[in-house]
């Protein structure tokens, strides 16, 4: 099993994860982080914020999974 570490960044700053899950494969570590980032998505969504998961290991930065607000306007 491998300790995976859940570090949340959105546009106030670096939110080190202290504790985090283990997991016998880096897919279920993937697939934690995806979760948490649809939930924080939700959270951010009326204030329309970027935010980020970045997930490491006790050795190294393994992975990130963002979701970006494109605030770009579209054609109708």
């Amino acid at each position: 099993m491998i300790r995976y570490y859940f570090d949340i960044r959105d546009n106030t700053g670096l939110y080190p994860d202290e504790e985090g899950l283990e997991f016998r494969t880096q897919r279920e570590a993937e697939v934690e982080a995806a979760n948490s980032l649809a939930s924080l998505a939700k959270d951010f969504a009326d204030i329309r914020q970027d935010v980020a998961v970045e997930v490491r290991t006790d050795v190294e930065r393994v992975f990130l999974a963002a979701f970006i607000f494109d605030r770009s306007r579209t054609k109708q």
